[in-house]
């Protein structure tokens, strides 16, 4: 069996997965392959979706060879056997043990953003992956539910090697696995798309489900900053006057220009909802009206991505004096298109770059000469424009990644998706602009 992506494999698992009649059912994704698929089960079941973090304890001369694992909780699992063979000492093996646990608590932080775990005492657990070759970290996942309190394991897959499918038989109350073919050699070779999946896009997707009610809600952000003040100004664009909204809470740490996509406007209830949620965490926002509203009516203006671009370079300019503080850029549709161009100048200084639902095809030519980091945020459900920004992405040689919302379509309408993009958007922002401290310009 081969699978289109790891979505459409949650998908056709969760139907199995249905079939079992769980009681009080706790989906847990192993990070970072398998949460996508996990997302699926969960959404499918009506259960919460949290993440199952372990780490292997390698022999510090042969760190392949495991003589241990750890888990959330403080969870430990020695090989005294394999200690003993390797000839360790206690200390060997706390200095391994520090590290893989810092590692541990430093991926659970960017997966849950304050979120606590899921309770798992009493619960069937599922675990799930996106497919299985040795089994070895499954089989420790399943351990260390089982010392969380689980009373029963599922273990949940698309697809395993068969040799490893009948180990974790063992391991596990029940086993579900959609494909063992007899011919396995890695797991990616049964997906048409395996692309990586990175910290950012399993933190969305936790945070789309904590929002959906798949799992205990997340505490409402308490605003950090003193409140904002809020009120309409009109920028000047190199002689043009553009409408626009410009939010300042207390002592920023930065601000981000909107840059809207074509039909929409500074008045876009989708760009409004991202920059509340950046305001309420402390960033400033300007957004604008790119166009006229005669311009806005020609559709060659609309779809002018130059144009755009200008204008947006253009309003940087004004704003940077009356507003000393590190500048990003949010684009949606053509207007992502357009904060590329304008941090492709050579004197741009862009502090980060964020894309929702972008059309970063249409910057091709400019793409390799932007150097601020940037993000490129896409609905699982918008195959078209989830490719370009794919290919897009294969032609920035900046920091970047694609973080794909699960079951998105391209306005993002879908419930919880928009807070995903919100989440997902502060935390590049904030993650770029940390290192750039809270100096402004001279």
């Amino acid at each position: 069996m081969l699978f289109s992506d790891r979505t459409a494999a949650g998908r056709l698992l969760a139907d199995d997965v249905a079939r079992l009649a769980l009681a009080q059912p706790v989906v847990l994704g192993l990070p970072r392959g398998g949460v996508p698929v996990a997302a699926e089960v969960a959404r499918a079941l009506g259960a919460p979706l949290d993440v199952i973090v372990v780490r292997k304890l390698g022999v510090p001369f042969q760190p392949e060879v495991a003589f241990g694992a750890i888990g959330e909780g403080g969870v430990r699992l020695i090989s005294q056997a394999t200690v003993r063979a390797a000839h360790l000492g206690e200390r060997d093996c706390a200095r391994v043990e520090e590290v893989e646990r810092a590692e541990l608590q430093r991926r659970l932080a960017r997966y849950r953003r304050g979120r606590e775990r899921t309770p798992l005492t009493g619960r069937t657990v599922v675990i799930v992956d996106d497919g299985i070759a040795t089994g070895s970290t499954a089989s420790v996942a399943c351990e260390v539910a089982r010392r969380q309190g689980a009373a029963r394991v599922v273990l949940a897959v698309p697809v395993a090697a068969p040799q490893a499918l009948e180990r974790l038989r063992h391991e596990a109350d029940t086993v579900v696995c959609l494909s063992a073919p007899p011919h396995f050699s890695a797991v990616g070779q049964w997906y048409e798309d395996f692309t990586q999946v990175g910290d950012e896009e399993v933190s969305a997707l936790l945070a789309a489900a904590a929002r959906t009610g798949t799992q205990p809600a997340e505490p409402a952000r308490a605003p950090r900053h003193s409140p904002a003040q809020t009120g309409d100004v009109v920028v000047d664009a190199g002689g043009t006057d553009l409408p626009g909204l410009l939010t300042v809470p207390g002592d920023p740490a930065g601000i981000v220009v909107f840059a809207h996509g074509s039909g929409s406007s500074r008045l876009s209830p989708r760009n409004r909802r991202v920059a509340e949620v950046l305001n309420d965490a402390g960033l400033a926002t300007l957004l604008f009206d790119l166009l006229t509203p005669a311009e806005a009516q020609n559709r060659t203006k609309v779809f002018d991505v130059p144009l755009l671009a200008l204008r947006l370079t253009q309003a940087t300019r004004w704003l940077r004096p009356r507003l000393p503080l590190h500048v990003c850029y949010f684009g949606a549709s053509t207007g992502a298109a357009a904060a590329l161009v304008a941090a492709a100048e050579p004197r741009s200084d862009i502090a980060a770059i964020v894309s929702r639902g972008g059309r970063p095809d249409l910057a091709l030519t400019r793409l390799a000469a932007v150097r601020a980091p940037t993000l490129l945020i896409v609905g699982g459900a918008d195959p078209q424009v989830l490719d370009l920004n794919r290919r897009a992405a294969a032609r920035l040689r900046c920091e970047h990644q694609v973080a794909v919302v699960a079951g998105a379509t391209h306005l993002f309408e879908e419930p919880g998706a928009l807070d995903a993009v919100a989440d997902v958007a502060l935390s590049w922002f904030t993650r770029h602009l940390a290192p750039l401290g809270a100096t402004t310009r001279g």
